[in-house]
This record gives C-alpha cells, structure tokens and sequence, in this order.
C-alpha cells in the first residue's frame, strides 16, 4: 500500500459499503480523510470515530450542499465519488421521479463534484469515480436507467481527464460488479444468477474495491487517466 500521509482525500458516500472501505483504506495508510453522508448518519458517525475521519452531511442530489461540501473540504490531492443510487424496473412503470433523482445522484452529482474538485485540487491530484459494469453491459431487464446513469459516468471521466491532464490531475472511473454490501449480500436472493454470469463466481468484497482506488490514487499510477478499470469477476466479459 502506498504512503498517502499528507494528503488530503474526501470521499462523496463514505458511510456504508464500499465508500467505507475506501475511507478505511486511505486512513489506515496515513490521509487526511473526509466523507460526506446522507440518509444513513449513524453508520457515518461510525466510521468517522473509527477512522477518525470527518463526517460531512450532503445530499448529493442538493447541488448546492455538493458544492458547498467539496469547497469545504479545501485544496484536495484526491477526490472519490462514490455516492450512488440504484434503482430496477420496468421503464413503463417506474417512477419519474425516482428516475429523476437517479440521475441527480449517479450523473450530475459526479459531474459537479469533479468540476468543483478540480477547481481547487493540488497539481498531480487524482480523482476516481465509482461507477458499474453496467455501463457497458445490461444483462437482465430494468436496468435501463441504471445504466445511463453508469454510462454517462464514462464521458464525465474521460471529459475531464482531458481537460486537467496539463496540470497532471488524473481522471479514472472504477467499474464493480457485484460487490457484497448491504445493498447487494453475496447471500442474496440474486447471488446465484448474478454468480452464473461470472467467470470468478463471487461477490467482491469492498476492500478489494478500494485496493484499486488506492493504486489509481498512487504516484505509480501517474500516466493512467479517462481509463474504466472494470473490477467484476469477469461478469462482462
């Protein structure tokens, strides 16, 4: 693991999950962490007295608490965007609104972060966006507006790269497949039809995750930027 002492990293969704291992990581190799959180206070509470990292409440679909929670956090050296929602069903009868909040979360929400990110982060600074395999592939029906939003990702990442490359500012999106959370149990109800499209037939665990934002995060990953680095067991393959 690489000496991250020094540097100061924030991570948008940092109280559950992957956000969580991700803050645990940094930590534990010697950042100055800071997470914002939303609807789950006491998980964040949590991990901020076990990491001894700052807990910010944002809702990431308030561009203005966004924003105001990224200027806060100061001049970054790394800024993950995990904070993402998911939603399934049937297009015809899935809620409008429900949609609408999805894409403030998983698409405006990153590209508002990373811009403000941007605009006050160090030279050399990276920023790494959690996004989904699903973003290149739809294996089952009601996916469609997950998976917009996880394909719009790709272009957020890949635009930016280009546009902080001369600053040496690196750009790079991270794409799980199933990953045993809360949210998605390796001994859920979908477990085994997820397993059946796998080559490695496992969820991943968090900190397996957050093991590859660490590297991207590192010097010795200076020359990759606007890249997917799909982390799935082989479920798009």
């Amino acid at each position: 693991m690489s000496d991250f002492s020094g540097k100061s990293v924030m991570v948008l969704g940092g109280s559950r999950g992957i956000g969580a291992a991700i803050v645990r990581h940094f930590t534990a190799a010697g950042a100055k962490v800071s997470f914002s959180y939303s609807g789950s206070p006491d998980a964040a509470a949590a991990v901020a007295a076990e990491t001894g990292a700052t807990a910010v409440k944002a809702d990431s679909a308030n561009r203005d608490e966004l924003i105001a929670a990224v200027a806060g956090a100061g001049a970054l050296d790394i800024m993950v965007i995990n904070a993402g929602v998911a939603k399934m069903g049937d297009p015809l009868t899935l809620d409008a609104d429900v949609v609408d909040r999805l894409i403030d979360v998983n698409v405006r929400a990153p590209y508002h972060a990373g811009v403000e990110a941007g605009r006050r982060m160090n030279d050399n600074g990276r920023i790494v966006i959690i996004g989904s395999v699903n973003g290149d592939r739809v294996p089952v029906a009601g996916l469609t507006a997950y998976a917009l939003s996880k394909s719009a990702v790709q272009g957020i990442g890949r635009g930016l790269a280009r546009d902080f490359g001369a600053r040496g500012i690196t750009v790079n999106m991270v794409q799980p497949g199933p990953v045993d959370t809360d949210m998605n149990p390796a001994e859920g109800p979908l477990a085994k039809m997820l397993h059946g499209m796998m080559a490695i037939p496992r969820h991943a665990h968090a900190d397996e995750i957050a093991a590859l934002v660490l590297f991207l995060a590192s010097p010795a990953a200076a020359m990759i930027t606007g890249t997917t680095q799909t982390i799935d067991g082989g479920m798009g393959i």
